[in-house]
């Protein structure tokens, strides 16, 4: 893995943002554009998974003077691990390509970490441009029926959107950050798990904006990768019985001929050695969080 540029110093030097990227170099510099004028100035580490429509050298000239990683080949939310790791502030922001994060929002983070030592990831209100819409997510974090806890701000979740989303370094590092068994697709929910394992906060924080805008086009193969996801992170941590009865659910799919769903099968049978060689079960205090969002959420489809 290749890399330039040195972490430049910033008005608020304590929130790196990091970004990964792939042939996806006008949004990235529209992004570069809009952390540049922040005013916390934060330095910027840009993941590029084997781009070739020029990604590379484009960041290296943008004036926000990025760190660019180049390692190579797609390494899919794992590029977030290797921004993590060469970032040297003590909490890090994550953007995508075509996320950034509005002004003032990385200081407040950073005072919200200083001030709460077991926070570990802040998940911010996401408005979706144009039009600043809230995104979806929004609500449902929102009424998160999970305990408020006295040693934690905003409200306790176990699910945020990667591009919203800020960590303390060190939580994310002693966790593993993202898995690489599942790429991309549905990933936060496994880092959500294993942080609040691990007893550090995840929260939801409406106070933090951060802005996406996502390319309007259909996205081919992103509810395989979804569903694909969800199934490996049950056999990953859930109960046995739970991760059973979730993949009877998946061949009662198949059967009844669910458009995606044979690929869906596919791709996770041929991950599953894997899965099952790297399972560790949540502790039960945190499969009854689980259970308790999944009863909610239940209730409010009815």
């Amino acid at each position: 893995m290749s890399e330039s540029q040195p972490l430049s110093s910033g008005a608020d030097a304590r929130t790196t943002v990091a970004i990964i990227t792939r042939n996806r170099r006008r949004s990235l510099l529209r992004t570069l554009d809009r952390l540049a004028a922040l005013p916390e100035r934060p330095p910027v580490v840009v993941v590029d998974n084997g781009s070739t429509d020029g990604t590379d050298e484009a960041v290296r000239s943008h004036p926000a003077r990025a760190r660019l990683l180049t390692p190579g080949h797609n390494t899919g939310a794992v590029g977030r691990n290797l921004a993590v790791r060469q970032a040297t502030t003590p909490y890090v922001a994550f953007s995508d390509d075509d996320s950034w994060w509005e002004p003032g929002a990385l200081e407040t983070a950073a005072d919200l970490f200083d001030t709460w030592p077991r926070l570990g990831l802040l998940a911010a209100r996401t408005l979706v441009e144009p039009g600043h819409s809230d995104d979806p997510l929004n609500a449902v974090l929102a009424r998160s029926p999970l305990p408020r806890r006295a040693d934690l701000p905003g409200t306790p979740v176990l699910g945020f959107l990667a591009c919203a989303s800020v960590v303390r370094r060190t939580a994310f590092l002693e966790t593993g950050g993202y898995h690489g068994l599942l790429f991309f697709g549905g990933e936060e929910t496994l880092l959500a798990y294993d942080l609040t394992a691990a007893g550090w906060g995840v929260v939801y924080e409406p106070a933090l904006l951060a802005h996406h805008g996502p390319d309007p086009g259909e996205r081919p193969g992103r509810d395989v990768a979804l569903r694909r996801n969800a199934l490996l992170t049950t056999w990953l941590r859930r109960p046995l019985p739970v991760a059973a009865g979730r993949t009877a659910g998946l061949l009662r799919d198949c059967a009844l001929r669910r458009p995606g769903t044979r690929r869906v099968l596919g791709e996770s049978l041929a991950r599953m050695p894997a899965a099952l060689r790297r399972r560790h079960p949540l502790p039960a205090w945190v499969e009854t969080q689980i259970r308790l969002l999944e009863n909610d959420a239940r209730e409010g489809d009815c």
